[in-house]
């Protein structure tokens, strides 16, 4: 069987439509039909449904992606490093959002950067749950952070840790809004302030609102910024309220820069988890820092 025809078929199930596949080899859509379409000529099975939007493989497709798959990820790993004397030096390709990947996993995983002779190089990218499971699934990274669990066989995802959110303010603002009056009228006593948010959807504040007060926030963003340690910036700074986890915000609690405007008994949690394409594990330094992240993961909670 052509290890060429293998690679597209896998690129095309990971990616999920073959003009996205086509993209990422660089090949024309056509071309890439016609490797697939011989590939089924040669198994004598059809491999894909095709589907309005993308394809979606049949049984048959998914047992070969699960058995071919992480070889060829082994072959590429080969083929990228070479034989030269410094091939024992792996290049660990990590990804995750970009306030926990800089606060959490990087300062774990450079500790494993240079361990005499035993460390790996190491590249990081941020991306949304979406974007990075995306560019795990076509190769572009090895290990994945994210909130969201992906579905499928081809990628194996572990729960890292939980992070707690909390409702925050500053000084001025916690000060006019009170304690007392947010637990007497709840949700209420929040209309009309402004809210520092990621995005205009303000999809932490949403899940505070529905677990804590279990409705949705009438008020709609005063600052919008992708980043959460702008968010938390720009709190500090008196913009309005905010939700973010503890892990951020812990420091300028303490230094009273921030306040924390609840203590519910039962906080809001979002999970992490730890992603791979299933079988890459096998390799050392994908295994190495997969197992030094749940390690480090303990003491973050």
């Amino acid at each position: 069987m052509d290890l060429a025809l293998l690679r597209t078929f896998v690129t095309v199930h990971r990616s999920g439509s073959f003009t996205r596949a086509a993209a990422l080899l660089g090949l024309s859509q056509p071309a890439v039909t016609s490797q697939i379409r011989t590939l089924e000529r040669q198994l004598g099975r059809p491999l894909f449904l095709r589907q309005a939007r993308g394809v979606t493989p049949t049984t048959i497709g998914d047992e070969l992606a699960h058995k071919a798959a992480p070889h060829l990820d082994a072959l590429v790993e080969i083929a990228e490093t070479g034989l030269e004397e410094d091939s024992s030096v792996r290049t660990l390709h990590l990804a995750g959002p970009p306030e926990f990947t800089a606060a959490r996993a990087l300062p774990a995983l450079t500790t494993l950067t240079g361990q005499d002779g035993q460390g790996f190089a190491l590249r990081a990218s941020f991306g949304n749950a979406e974007e990075v499971l995306e560019g795990l699934s076509a190769g572009h990274h090895d290990l994945a952070i994210t909130t969201a669990r992906p579905r499928g066989a081809l990628l194996t995802a572990t729960p890292l840790c939980d992070e707690e959110h909390v409702l925050v303010a500053g000084p001025g603002w916690a000060a006019r809004i009170g304690p007392g009056k947010l637990r007497r009228k709840g949700a209420s006593a929040l209309e009309n302030l402004p809210v520092v948010e990621v995005h205009e959807s303000l999809p932490l504040v949403a899940r505070y609102w529905a677990a804590v007060f279990d409705t949705r926030p009438a008020a709609s963003g005063a600052v919008i910024v992708p980043d959460l340690r702008a968010v938390l910036a720009c709190v500090a700074a008196g913009a309005g309220v905010a939700v973010l986890p503890r892990y951020l915000c812990a420091p300028a609690l303490k230094r009273g820069e921030v306040v924390a405007l609840l203590d519910p008994a039962v906080p809001p949690l979002r999970t992490y988890f730890l992603v791979v394409r299933t079988g890459t594990l096998a390799m050392p330094h994908i295994a190495r820092a997969h197992e030094w992240l749940l390690r480090a993961a303990v003491d973050w909670a």
